[in-house]
């Protein structure tokens, strides 16, 4: 097996790598690899020659290539395995196109999304670095829309020692933040708003109470989701069946400052708010970092329009005409909404994700067989996975 690690080709270029240099070095034990050349990468190409790792730029002779974010459908090459985020497995209209085309080339799709083990926990994610820069972002855009403190750029850090240190010299508002979703996500957003000094309370008191320092409340889905028939929620059916399920998250619309959005969502589970509630004069959300960053109208938030940048952060969400506008104005809310967080710490986050892949991934792609990778095929021999067969409609439309 020879691997290659592919140069991002997307626009703007991710710099985070899939391995890092030592990272690399390990693998060499167990299978060929090679690096394509890339003036991007946050691991500069001679950090790789520094542990002999081989440097190309044509990497047509490798089994398997490895990358971070989509590989733009002009450089796939056939009759390859391919590992990226693929962002096509919930239907997402705009990469229709480019897995139609990974079934043209006859590509082995492995999507980094859906690499999970027998409970179905995922094995390997950025999600929490993706939580810890939005959690820091969602503060930074308040800041620019109240000027009531200065805050750093995550990505003007270099490391986030960096940024830790920053949060001590500080003093913030007595602002409310809630923070929805538990996982990795939701965890990475947690341990930030803790280091910046932010009282965590509970959900009964964030939204009876009113307090003179800035606090933050963690929503489960028990929080944020109610049954339909008025019965107890279970944890199990809403996962399971969430069109059983509405919207209870419109208290916590009207007395919170700042919404941090880490939930992974169901396309058929209730958004969070419509259009129309926030047009209401108790909606008091002014800044939302939407790190899920699922694109409207297939949303859990109907104000992400679109996915925002590290070079341009932020956009401005008009209540009246419900497009984008100029952000930072008393009559709009702020959207925080890039889909790339985790490129602001990318050195800290390229290391952990290639800590996941050597301990739980590289063993099983060795193995003649494996339960973890036919779980990940999106495609193979030019047909959808045996997992992947509810995406059949999705590729068979017209993009």
């Amino acid at each position: 097996m020879k691997i290659g690690i592919i140069r991002e080709g997307k626009t703007p270029p991710d710099s985070r790598v899939p391995l890092t240099p030592t990272q690399c070095k390990q693998v060499q034990a167990h299978a060929e690899l090679v690096i394509q050349r890339s003036i991007n990468r946050c691991y500069k190409d001679e950090e790789y020659v520094a542990q002999n790792i081989p440097l190309t730029y044509d990497i047509s002779d490798c089994d398997v290539l490895m990358g971070v974010k989509e590989v733009p459908i002009e450089q796939l090459i056939p009759n390859k395995t391919y590992f990226f985020f693929s962002h096509t497995i919930k239907k997402q209209v705009y990469n229709r196109k480019l897995l139609q085309t990974i079934l043209q080339k006859n590509i082995r799709l492995l999507d980094y999304e859906v690499l999970t083990n027998e409970r179905g926990q995922r094995l390997i994610a950025f999600g929490k670095f993706a939580g810890m820069v939005g959690a820091h972002n969602a503060l930074w855009t308040y800041a620019q829309r109240t000027g009531a403190f200065e805050l750093k750029r995550m990505k003007d850090c270099f490391d986030y020692a960096e940024a830790t240190a920053a949060y001590k010299e500080i003093s913030w508002p007595a602002v409310k933040i809630v923070l929805t979703g538990t996982g990795r996500v939701g965890q990475g957003a947690a341990q930030v708003l803790e280091d910046m000094g932010i009282r965590r309370v509970n959900p009964e008191e964030f939204l009876k109470q009113d307090f003179e320092e800035a606090v933050f409340t963690q929503l489960t889905a028990q929080h944020y989701v109610a049954r339909k028939n008025g019965e107890a929620f279970e944890n199990k059916e809403f996962y399971t069946t969430p069109t059983d399920f509405e919207n209870a998250f419109l208290p916590y619309t009207k007395v919170s400052d700042i919404m941090i959005n880490g939930i992974y969502w169901d396309n058929a589970a209730p958004a969070f708010f419509s259009k129309e509630d926030m047009q209401s004069d108790d909606f008091n959300i002014k800044v939302i970092a939407d790190v899920t960053c699922d694109i409207a109208p297939i949303s859990s938030i109907p104000s992400t329009l679109d996915a925002s940048t590290i070079a341009d952060p932020v956009f401005g969400y008009n209540l009246a005409t419900g497009e984008k506008d100029t952000p930072y104005r008393a009559t709009g809310i702020d959207m925080m909404t890039i889909d790339n967080l985790p490129n602001e710490l990318p050195r800290d986050a390229s290391f952990a994700f290639g800590e996941q892949f050597l301990e739980h991934i590289l063993p099983e792609l060795l193995k003649e067989h494996s339960d973890v990778i036919e779980r990940a095929t999106v495609t193979e021999n030019g047909q959808l996975g045996k997992h992947f067969a509810y995406l059949e409609d999705y590729v068979n439309e017209i993009a």
